[in-house]
């Protein structure tokens, strides 16, 4: 397709989503309900369709070499559709986040002032390989009452154009515009670097995969961008630890699922307790089959362990690997996260609240926890419903991001003739 037609195309898509979007922030919650429940039900009346699409996906990745973990991303079978449906009427549940005052105020001069809660407008998601995004994006946005534009990988298109057509028909049967979610129908890469310069149209970015995808989003984006780097987590195992906690806390982190951004990549551990705790978390660590890489200090102690390089302390692995520092406090703790986190999750596990407080405030991060796993930095462990992703920036939203999260805010002033002095 010839570069000057399809950068033509894909801003009609885009200007119909900024139309449709003015419907949605004046839709009521009703309407957006049904479209999220139609489109439940389509997974299910569409299965044979849709999974046609996916098998073609996945006969291409087959040809093209991808590999196994891929191609089970890949996969959006009828239990995937079961569970996606599942998920969507999870949000339908959720309250209707628009519209809510976040702060009222009356001014000497009888001016009523509020501050209310509305949608960011037209979202422009950016993602890889798992085709239930397509869901669960779409469905976050229409339920905060945003028009999304829903790039997936090349490898994922059929199966997204399908789904695709099941989101225009939930939409036009609930009476607001099909164009609320649209699909980029080309995996080109022109399209991309075309709709990234629209900011004049999408008021948002949202780069959702791996740290090569998001930095080259936030490089050549004109519009602001949501990002995500990597989950670089640590957990911090203080001197006045329960050990026994601890090495839960730290199996956990690590093990029950390592190739997520919550999972912990690097544990530190308080020197006054290290010869204790780490001949048996480390044989609980070995039995889960996780390598070890440690410092010289962890090494004293647990020789066999691989010597580990600056470049651990700022890996995240996504794999049963694990870098182990032995630190003098609780100070040290919090300046090797800084220096080599992420910003994304960190955890201190102790019995000392004036320790606890002290990491909990110095670490600057999304999320801190006090004796709990880095795994639970999740928009569903934080009863959010869902998350669209997990923010590590510091402006607009941070952490797991919700339909909440999904929202602006606007003034709305009641006055009676009132002028400036």
């Amino acid at each position: 397709m010839q570069i000057g037609k399809l950068s033509r195309e894909v801003r009609e898509l885009a200007q119909a989503a900024r139309a449709a979007s003015r419907s949605l922030a004046l839709s009521g919650a009703s309407a957006r309900n049904a479209a999220l429940e139609r489109a439940a039900g389509l997974l299910a009346e569409r299965s044979a369709e849709i999974e046609a699409a996916n098998a073609r996906d996945l006969a291409a990745g087959r040809e093209a070499g991808l590999s196994a973990a891929m191609i089970d991303r890949l996969r959006f079978d009828r239990r995937q559709m079961d569970k996606t449906a599942a998920g969507l009427r999870e949000v339908i549940a959720l309250p209707d986040p628009l519209g809510t005052v976040l702060a009222a105020s009356r001014r000497p001069n009888g001016l009523e002032l509020q501050r209310v809660r509305v949608p960011i407008g037209v979202i422009l998601m950016i993602y890889e390989s798992r085709p239930n995004v397509t869901m669960d994006a779409a469905g976050l946005c229409l339920k905060s009452g945003n028009a999304a534009i829903l790039r997936g990988g090349r490898e994922a298109l059929e199966t997204n154009l399908a789904l695709g057509r099941v989101w225009a028909e939930a939409l036009g049967a609930a009476g607001l515009p099909p164009a609320s979610v649209g699909i980029v129908p080309t995996a080109d890469r022109t399209a991309l670097d075309a709709l990234l310069e629209m900011d004049d149209v999408i008021d948002l970015v949202i780069p959702r995969g791996g740290e090569g995808l998001i930095r080259a989003v936030a490089e050549k984006s004109r519009i602001p961008t949501i990002k995500h780097y990597k989950g670089v987590c640590h957990v911090y195992v203080h001197a006045a630890a329960d050990l026994d906690m601890a090495r839960r806390i730290v199996v956990n982190a690590k093990v029950q699922r390592p190739g997520v951004c919550n999972a912990m990549e690097t544990l530190l551990i308080d020197a006054a307790v290290a010869d204790r705790f780490i001949p048996e978390c480390f044989r609980e660590l070995r039995a889960a089959g996780v390598e070890l890489r440690g410092c010289e200090r962890t090494r004293r102690i647990a020789p066999e362990v691989r010597p580990a390089g600056e470049e651990d302390w700022a890996a995240e692995y996504l794999d049963l690997i694990l870098a182990v520092r032995v630190v003098d406090g609780v100070q040290a703790a919090v300046e090797h996260v800084n220096a080599w986190g992420s910003r994304h999750t960190e955890s201190i596990v102790t019995a000392d609240r004036a320790a606890a407080e002290q990491f909990l405030a110095g670490c600057d991060s999304a999320c801190v926890f006090w004796n709990a796993s880095t795994r639970l930095a999740d928009g569903f462990e934080f009863g959010l419903g869902a998350e669209i992703g997990i923010s590590t920036d510091k402006l607009h939203a941070r952490g797991p991001m919700g339909l909440e999260e999904l929202c602006t805010y606007k003034w709305v002033g009641r006055g009676a003739g009132q002028l400036r002095g």
